[in-house]
């Protein structure tokens, strides 16, 4: 099972995951099971295709309100607004 002491997730881990913890469940991408994913999907961002961030930046304000998590990058803040 997922060891939250580690904030890599072992492709095992990674497979366990359910759909709803993804920011981009279709493709399995960015997942975000805790607080410190939350960081590292808005860390890694930049790397979402374009037309995908959108999605993702509403994910990942999502389930940073649900851990108490302050999304700090203005990116991410402004493709949440489009």
């Amino acid at each position: 099972m997922y060891d939250d002491m580690n904030d890599r997730l072992s492709y095992e881990e990674k497979k366990e995951l359910p759909d709803s913890v993804f920011g981009l469940p279709e493709r399995r991408e960015y997942p975000m099971p805790d607080a410190a994913h939350v960081r590292a999907a808005e860390a890694y961002f930049r790397y979402c295709p374009e037309a995908l961030k959108p999605r993702l930046a509403h994910a990942i304000l999502a389930r940073a309100r649900e851990f108490g998590v302050d999304v700090e990058s203005p990116t991410v803040k402004a493709y949440a607004a489009e």
